[in-house]
């Protein structure tokens, strides 16, 4: 029996072995697998688009470009979901799977129902149409911003920054512009707008989050009864919700099925607000029957409104959004095929169709990483704090929209999770200073007190200083990347 045994031992030892090796071999190869899924994308675009346009002449330059198109809606994807979807999956009111699930659903809805059907081809006005008026300058400085812009989110990614696509557009266009026609090509007030973005975006988003959160914790949270309070407060605060995102949809997500002024925006947003307060006030009363007077019991009431936020925000983001992956490529597909430069261009369904598919793959292949970031890795989330964060998107992008002022999704969704995070500072050390002093006055004459007043850190300052730098850089890099490639694809083809 002895002997038996051993070449049983042998053969156990050899099959843990193998076990190991291929579980090595599976982790070298899981990496590899979402990148060739996305390269996959990216060729079928362009097998399609070229059995519909040939490989001959402008052909080439449309079936090329639409591949280009489909690795910029890639990164989007990868990388302006995680605003919408990651604070939800933070404070673990989405799993992972589904806040893909979710995020992919309405962001291809927002991109195919609502996305505009007319774009500029100069994004944002930067660069003066005339400058670039010959159609090739006009088609290598639309491939080389796709490409610069494409590019450097890529590499945001990468690092886990989330930013500004619209800026990475922006600064590929002025680049590009640069390079073909020289800097008084360039619209600098306008520049100078895109740059207060980067300071007003951010500020305003967390400093309206820190604002509702103060709110909620000092009028419901904070207090004794606090069933009563949420009874009191939680529909009013869903009430504002829905008339939030009424709003926002109104104004930034449904263009293309009709135009709606601000005014009007607001109408609805205020209907929507008074017909939820009614709804969601005997919800809410059912909720809370029977359960525990704590804070856990507070925070889940908002679990429900926050998955529903997540959703609005990923279809208004696809409405908005994909016009940053699509507008230089139906640029470059009309001026091949007019053999003209227009101020604005119609996007054909199928250039609609590469944008919303590739803002899915993107976020279902590549976005996990930057919703941990936003989500779990800059400071602790739960559906309360998350829910002040979705809030502060919308209610910003509206009151910038009123004032006028140039506002960037990501900066202020990014902003709003500081926001949350630097205000818990802020309070814990008040609270945590005003018990100390308590504590010394209670002591004679605070002799046998040690304790010292301290700064509780409830934001990772790495990140912070890392999303910052690739806000402040993503304009310059994108321009000067996309002025280089310009000029290469210039000297190749010319």
């Amino acid at each position: 029996m002895v002997k038996s045994a051993r070449p049983n031992k042998t053969l156990d030892r050899d099959l843990g072995s193998r076990v190991l090796l291929e579980n090595a071999n599976y982790a070298i190869r899981k990496p590899l697998v979402a990148p060739a899924l996305g390269g996959v994308f990216i060729v079928v675009a362009i097998l399609l688009t070229s059995l519909a346009f040939g490989w001959a002449g402008n052909g080439l330059i449309i079936a090329l470009a639409a591949g280009l198109g489909a690795y910029m809606a890639l990164n989007i994807g990868a990388n302006d979901v995680a605003n919408n979807v990651g604070p939800a999956v933070g404070a673990n009111a989405l799993s992972m799977g589904g806040a893909l699930i979710i995020a992919a659903i309405f962001e291809s809805a927002g991109a195919l129902l609502a996305g505009g059907d007319v774009v500029g081809t100069i994004s944002k006005g930067i660069i003066d149409p005339t400058a670039v008026s010959e159609p090739r300058v006009f088609i290598w400085a639309m491939m080389s911003a796709l490409i610069a812009s494409a590019v450097w989110v890529n590499l945001a990614t990468w690092v886990g920054a989330p930013v500004s696509t619209t800026h990475s557009v922006v600064g590929g266009v002025m680049g590009a512009g640069i390079a073909a026609a020289g800097f008084a090509a360039v619209n600098w007030s306008m520049m100078s707008q895109i740059a207060a973005s980067w300071v007003i975006s951010p500020v305003l988003g967390g400093v309206v989050a820190a604002l509702f959160l103060w709110l909620i914790k000092s009028q419901v949270s904070d207090q004794e009864d606090k069933i009563t309070a949420a009874r009191r407060w939680v529909p009013i605060l869903i009430a504002v919700m829905a008339g939030a995102f009424s709003t926002y949809l109104a104004v930034k997500g449904l263009k293309k099925i009709v135009s709606i002024d601000l005014q009007y925006a607001l109408l609805i947003g205020a209907v929507s607000a008074v017909l939820f307060y009614f709804v969601s006030h005997p919800m809410i009363r059912k909720q809370s029957e029977g359960k525990e007077n704590t804070k856990e019991t507070v925070r889940k009431l908002f679990t429900l409104p926050l998955v529903c936020a997540a959703a609005l925000l990923s279809f208004a983001h696809g409405a908005n959004d994909v016009a940053n992956a699509i507008g230089p490529l139906a640029a470059i597909v009309h001026t091949a095929e007019a053999s003209e430069v227009v101020a604005k261009v119609s996007i054909p369904i199928w250039v609609m169709i590469v944008g919303a598919f590739g803002l899915s793959f993107g976020l279902l292949l590549f976005g996990p990483k930057l919703i941990r970031m936003v989500g779990e890795q800059i400071t602790k989330l739960n559906p309360l704090r998350a829910y002040c964060v979705a809030l502060s998107a919308a209610i910003t992008v509206i009151v910038a929209s009123w004032l006028g002022l140039p506002v960037s999704s990501t900066h202020i969704a990014v902003g709003a999770v500081f926001g949350v995070g630097f205000f818990r500072e802020a309070h814990w050390r008040v609270t945590h200073n005003r018990e100390v002093v308590q504590q010394v006055v209670e002591t004679e004459a605070g002799k046998a007190n040690k304790k010292k007043r301290k700064h509780r850190k409830l934001v990772r300052r790495s990140h912070f200083l890392t999303i910052i730098a690739a806000w402040v850089i993503t304009v310059p890099a994108a321009s000067i990347l996309s002025g280089l490639v310009f000029v290469l694809l210039n000297t190749v083809a010319g």
